[in-house]
């Protein structure tokens, strides 16, 4: 890798240096340098990829530092954020440090993400999902409008959900063992789980 970066400082002043000499010279070039065209574009073919490489494992580091902090469980990482927010800014907060709120696509997911909000953020805790019925009522689907495949609505004789109408469009998940749905407006503040996919 150190290779690489000296490589690409050498590069860099390489085209530095032929810029400003051309700059000074002000003269056209009679004759074009097929040569020296070529081995800066190779140059510059190289910084890319360089920069590539950097941004990738910029992200593997940040995703490292996450599961760390947080959950790691299969294909991702959940991070808990204790901070109660509207499903708006919790999912816009997700989405900014490179995941989505958390969407559940199974039993199991579901009993592990109900687990760890018991034990992260407390046993009566109720953290956003990232599902919603914003677009057709009752229709509920994750923030990239897919079909929720998989759902856990509280199914208690008292009140079984969804049971808010048009009022309450998103999703959240109760902390209890069975990690039960409830439908919630939009509006409430609650904590939230942000989930990241691990590649």
């Amino acid at each position: 890798m150190e290779a690489r970066v000296a490589c690409l400082l050498i590069g860099v002043l390489l085209i530095q240096g032929s810029q400003q000499q051309s700059a000074i010279k002000k003269k056209p070039p009679i004759k074009k340098d097929v040569k020296g065209n070529s081995a800066i574009e190779d140059i510059q073919k190289q910084i890319k990829n360089i920069v590539a490489e950097l941004n990738v494992l910029k992200q593997h580091q940040a995703l490292q530092a996450v599961c760390l902090r947080g959950e790691k469980t299969r294909g991702k990482c959940l991070l808990t954020d204790s901070e109660k927010k509207n499903y708006y800014t919790a999912s816009e907060d997700c989405i900014a440090k490179g995941g989505t709120l958390s969407t559940p696509r199974s039993s199991g997911e579901n009993l592990h993400l109900a687990a760890y909000v018991n034990e992260s953020v407390g046993p009566s805790a109720h953290v956003w999902l990232g599902f919603n019925d914003m677009q057709a009522e009752g229709t509920w689907v994750d923030l990239t409008g897919s079909a929720a495949r998989f759902h856990n609505w509280d199914a208690s004789p008292l009140s079984p959900q969804p049971d808010g109408g048009t009022s309450e469009n998103c999703a959240v998940l109760s902390a209890t063992p069975a990690g039960t749905w409830l439908d919630e407006n939009c509006g409430v503040k609650r904590a939230s789980v942000c989930e990241f996919k691990i590649v």
